[in-house]
């Protein structure tokens, strides 16, 4: 049998999804283009190619993670993505084991130059986004992190988007 969730009922109306889906349509195609990538590599300093800097971000962050699973993550097919941390590793900033846990699975981890490398991005954003968030009241950018973490994290529970009855 499986287990009931307490879930509270939220008061949100129809058009107030809509814009919301509709800033995450803007938010999400912002951060999908080339552009933006190769903006964020430039900012850095490195010399990276843009293809392969969200796969490098998203080992650093969720690593050790399989290779399908980050296929997954990313939209795109596990067969590129594969060759695509292999070119990582082939640069020294990724490397690609059998997971621990399920020696089935191939998983990949940062190296310490791929750090390196992610630290200069997490620099390069973070001026970014000080530059974005200039005008904002300190009050407001604690409120959207806590705001941003609850809905990942609630959107996050059940990936159908859907609760158990």
């Amino acid at each position: 049998m499986s287990s009931r969730k307490n879930v509270q009922i939220a008061h949100i109306e129809r058009q107030q999804i809509r814009e919301l889906h509709g800033s995450l349509i803007d938010i999400v195609s912002l951060m999908n283009r080339p552009q933006r990538d190769e903006q964020m590599v430039k900012e850095a300093g490195i010399a990276l190619d843009r293809a392969l800097f969200p796969l490098l971000v998203g080992i650093e962050r969720l690593g050790p993670i399989g290779i399908v699973e980050l296929a997954d993550r990313v939209g795109r097919d596990y067969t590129t993505v594969s060759r695509q941390v292999a070119k990582l590793e082939s640069l020294g900033l990724a490397e690609r084991r059998q997971s621990a846990a399920d020696r089935r699975v191939n998983e990949a981890v940062v190296t310490s130059k791929g750090k390196a490398m992610t630290d200069k991005i997490d620099a390069a954003r973070e001026r970014v986004a000080m530059a974005a968030f200039a005008s904002w009241d300190p009050r407001e950018i604690d409120e959207l992190v806590r705001l941003m973490r609850k809905f990942a994290d609630t959107m996050g529970d059940e990936p159908d988007g859907t609760t158990e009855s």
